[in-house]
């Protein structure tokens, strides 16, 4: 008599086909619930109008500007270029694109796009992580971001040491800005707050543009050295935006401001 063949193979199969359906699902799940989140994050870009601000603006600046990430959801550009408050514009935009060796601001692609097709002059930043090798943070950049004629220099923004040495720090940093100055045929502007600056940076980066964050000032960051730009708000309210942004002014006149631009 012929021995019955077990059954456990036949039942793994069904288990294993059983996995992936329910995990294709899963993902198809995913995407729906995103795809509708993100509808539903647009829908309310569109309709957040805002009267002013929402903050007191620095006085004797002609050139005001924003920069956002991922933390400000979707952002509805239209409404960010078309507000004006007693002549006030928005003139710039800072995006973050990076940070440390591989991440990417989820939404960098959206907001870099989005920028450039309404017409707001643009920058790009990197999260600087004091850890990681300054020359492979600066390739993630430059991997997620093509400057073009019109566009700001690239941006550092460093804040932390994560428990390493200010010395291992700077050697990094300055790994960081040497490799993107050699990609892009331009000096990166250096981001930080005005205490980081004088503790760990000082006369070392003295030849870099400086964006300097100094919150609550009336007039300008108490720092010594020149600066480009001064972020001096983390709660401004603007129209396309749900979320509190950070609000700067740009040290110069629009001439000025034309030049520090990417010629190429």
């Amino acid at each position: 008599m012929a021995k019955k063949r077990k059954a456990y193979p036949s039942i793994f199969k069904r288990l294993f086909v059983a996995a992936i359906v329910l995990a294709l699902w899963a993902i198809i799940g995913w995407y729906v619930v995103k795809i509708i989140k993100e509808k539903q994050a647009l829908a309310n870009a569109k309709t957040a109008y805002y009267k002013a601000f929402g903050i007191n603006l620095p006085q004797g600046y002609t050139i005001h500007g924003i920069d956002v990430s991922n933390y400000q959801n979707v952002v509805y550009w239209p409404l960010v270029k078309a507000m004006n408050v007693d002549t006030v514009a928005l003139g710039f935009a800072f995006i973050k694109a990076t940070e440390g060796l591989n991440n990417v601001d989820r939404s960098f692609s959206k907001n870099w796009q989005a920028t450039k097709q309404v017409g707001v002059p643009r920058g790009a930043y990197h999260f600087f992580l004091a850890t990681k090798s300054g020359s492979k943070q600066a390739n993630n950049f430059i991997k997620q971001v093509n400057l073009s004629a019109g566009d700001l220099p690239p941006v550092v923004d460093v804040e932390h040491l994560y428990g390493v040495s200010a010395k291992n720090m700077r050697t990094r940093l300055k790994e960081c800005l040497t490799t993107l100055e050699a990609h892009y045929h331009v000096k990166p502007i250096i981001y930080t707050y005005v205490s980081f600056y004088n503790s760990y940076l000082g006369n070392e980066f003295n030849n870099y543009p400086l964006w300097v964050a100094h919150y609550l000032e009336p007039d300008k960051p108490k720092i010594s050295r020149d600066w480009l730009f001064w972020q001096h708000n983390e709660r401004g309210r603007v129209n396309g935006i749900t979320q509190f942004v950070d609000f700067n002014v740009f040290n110069g006149d629009s001439a000025a401001f034309k030049k520090l631009l990417i010629k190429q």
